[in-house]
């Protein structure tokens, strides 16, 4: 049983108030967390005047997908040949030898939720990985672990040029209803195969992933940047009864109040650098703020490489200037996306039972010139600078 002490360090928890003292990892678990713990381990780290804080995790990335330095023409992100792709997996495209993961790692970013690009209204499926592995089925947490869709600007562009539908919103909606209509149908048939006692030989890819969307087995991860688009994010969701994460959510700080009473989670950003676009004019830093005052689970993507990956804390202090309390952004950064995937036995927070995913920074994550010196995963370093 291999055992390390991380000792004297200046602990946040996340789920309680910080304190100086110690953690006690055994085979890549957090035994037993305290102040100055008397026990005795293989291996002692000196956390003196060190940040500890769990592992950052991403729910929204594209890391391994679209990787660094290889141009556009080369990049696996968008199946941009057809507006319905669900059967594509995005585990089948991620490359573990993006230089963009040592530098995650670099950041403090040990967890993330891979996806498909938003090109098509149906795009695919998405996974959750821990970044400490070369063998990307090594590293995977739950796959699949949503669908990944899209509404809005991009498959409007994409099919647009082809002349082809999906080219407007209307056409967007479309094709995701004629699409979960067909699974409904799908479902029947098997069902009916089932009642007569028939084998059912008619199995479909692309409606197999369909159907576990509307069994609630994962959700549907909808990227919708205006307000109208998440409305109809929303709306697609009651039709079709299936559980919804909105992802980017630009103009939800319009409608906090109607997204509240909804309780669909959001994962905001990217808020650096994003007015780009017709669609993300009106970001307001303000609205991490806004939404995280009406008690909204939300957590925070970079969208990398749109805003790297790690800089996920620089983007996160960055909305402390806007009047987002420090607490809450740290919750966006660790329990909150742990919450929205479902993994925050795991992950999310510095305690008792859960994976020793922590990092190890020379002063507070939010002030720029902090830097990460250590980050382990499963109780393991697999990064130092």
């Amino acid at each position: 049983m291999k055992t390390l002490l991380l000792k004297n360090g200046y602990i946040y928890p996340i789920s309680r108030e910080p304190f100086v003292g110690d953690i006690l990892i055994e085979d890549g678990i957090i035994k037993q967390i305290g102040e100055d713990l008397q026990v005795k381990a293989e291996e002692v780290i000196d956390a003196t005047n060190k940040y500890i804080l769990p592992g950052f995790i991403d729910a929204h990335s594209h890391i391994g997908l679209f990787e660094e330095g290889v141009g556009a023409s080369y990049q696996d992100g968008n199946e941009a040949t057809d507006p319905v792709t669900p059967q594509v997996r995005a585990i089948d495209a991620f490359y573990p030898e993006d230089a963009a993961i040592k530098r995650a790692l670099s950041g403090g970013v040990t967890t993330v939720m891979i996806v498909p690009g938003s090109a098509n209204p149906i795009g695919g499926q998405g996974a959750i990985l821990k970044l400490n592995s070369q063998i990307t089925d090594e590293a995977i947490l739950r796959e699949p672990a949503g669908l990944k869709m899209a509404l809005g600007e991009n498959p409007k562009r994409v099919y647009g040029s082809y002349n082809k539908t999906p080219s407007t919103r209307l056409g967007n909606a479309a094709v995701i209803r004629d699409y979960f209509t067909k699974v409904r149908n799908y479902i029947e048939k098997k069902k009916s195969a089932e009642k007569e006692g028939k084998a059912f030989t008619e199995t479909d890819i692309k409606f197999e992933i369909g159907e576990k969307v509307l069994n609630k087995q994962i959700p549907a991860r909808i990227h919708a940047h205006r307000k109208d688009d998440i409305l109809t994010a929303i709306r697609l969701s009651e039709e079709f009864g299936f559980d919804l994460v909105i992802e980017h959510a630009t103009e939800a700080y319009k409608i906090p109040d109607f997204i509240k009473e909804k309780n669909i989670p959001l994962i905001l950003g990217p808020l650096l650098g994003f007015r780009t676009k017709l669609e993300t004019r009106d970001m307001r830093f303000e609205s991490i703020k806004i939404i995280n005052e009406k008690g909204i689970l939300a957590a925070l993507m970079c969208d990398h490489p749109v805003t790297h990956l790690e800089h996920a804390s620089i983007q996160a202090a960055t909305a402390l200037r806007y009047g987002a309390k420090e607490e809450d952004l740290l919750k966006m950064l660790t329990i909150n996306p742990a919450k929205i995937l479902k993994i925050e036995k795991r992950l999310g927070t510095i305690d008792e039972s859960k994976d020793a995913d922590l990092v190890l920074w020379s002063g507070h994550p939010f002030d720029p010139r902090s830097i990460v010196e250590k980050t382990l995963i499963n109780g393991t370093v697999v990064y130092e600078s």
